[in-house]
């Protein structure tokens, strides 16, 4: 397997799919940075500013257009989906653009001063009314979990076979990259014994949630995106937002806020360390694939000595 590599495409090919769509409105069709798996541009069509995002892996978008009417008819500033649309071996979808620019490129100073903002947007998504739906792990374009069981989604997400995913053939990366099976079996076995306090809940999960994916102005934060939405215990947000701003207390203005609203979160401790397996166990791959060496590394030590 063979590290991943996104979509490549150039401006005039983008601009003939608008113009399919919005005519011969378009203007300032520019790359936009970020985005590990998708090519985005955004333009403007009259005053409004909008986005187009490219990917190859099948089914991309179906799921982000349920995930933004359940997010932004519940309040929570997610972009509107316009069109969902196919061009050559590309899925694209085009969307709103939330003012503002990534928490990352924030100052420290800003980053904390807007952290209990980031807070209680979490908390507000992670408790949006979820209605009918039904299962847990990662979210259809029906609006279901795509398996009967949190336990039964982390088996399935560390299996061998994930034919048809992004992560077919993943096996390969033990001989290919830096990735160590001794080290993914032990942090996996750790993630079974305390999945088993994930397993009770069943909450939307945004499922990337970090500075990457937070938008802001400097002053407050004016929405969230890409989404790799689940449904399962709300403390995996937690423990990637915790992760991603290491420098910054998340975890106790986290439950100071929940203890100010009332929410009271039985296991926390155990909850969280679960999550932090769930999330890591991706990130080992993922960073590995991705030839992220010092990234994997880093990510390596913390896992292995999380319950030191």
């Amino acid at each position: 397997m063979t590290a991943y590599e996104k979509p490549t495409l150039e401006t005039p090919e983008v601009e003939v799919v608008l113009r399919n769509f919005f005519g011969s409105n378009v203007t300032g069709v520019t790359p936009l940075k970020g985005g590990n798996l998708s090519a985005v541009f955004s333009f403007s069509v009259f005053d409004k500013e909008y986005v187009i995002k490219f990917s190859e892996l099948a089914g991309s978008f179906e799921t982000e257009r349920f995930i933004s009417s359940l997010l932004t008819t519940q309040g929570i500033p997610f972009p509107s989906c316009l069109e969902l649309g196919k061009y050559k071996s590309f899925n694209y979808l085009i969307s709103e653009k939330i003012s503002g620019f990534i928490l990352a490129n924030c100052s420290p100073e800003q980053q904390r001063q807007l952290l209990p903002e980031v807070i209680q947007l979490l908390t507000r998504m992670n408790h949006v009314e979820i209605g009918k739906t039904h299962g847990y792990g990662f979210i259809n374009k029906n609006g279901n979990g795509t398996h009967n069981s949190w336990r039964e989604h982390v088996i399935a997400i560390n299996a061998e076979d994930q034919t048809g995913t992004f992560w077919d053939g993943w096996h390969s990366l033990f001989k290919t990259s830096c990735l160590e099976k001794d080290v993914v079996d032990e942090c996996y076995n750790r993630l079974l014994a305390y999945s088993t306090y994930n397993e009770p809940h069943r909450y939307f999960i945004h499922g990337d949630f970090h500075q990457f994916n937070i938008l802001s102005d400097g002053q407050r934060i004016t929405g969230i995106i890409d989404t790799n939405s689940k449904y399962g215990d709300f403390l995996v947000d937690l423990a990637t937002l915790d992760w991603h701003l290491r420098k910054l207390d998340v975890t106790q203005e986290y439950q100071n806020y929940q203890q100010q609203i009332g929410i009271s979160i039985h296991n926390f401790k155990e909850r969280i360390i679960g999550g932090k397996y769930y999330n890591g166990l991706i990130g080992l791959r993922f960073y590995s694939k991705m030839g992220w060496n010092d990234a994997y590394f880093g990510l390596r030590e913390e896992l292995l000595n999380l319950t030191n």
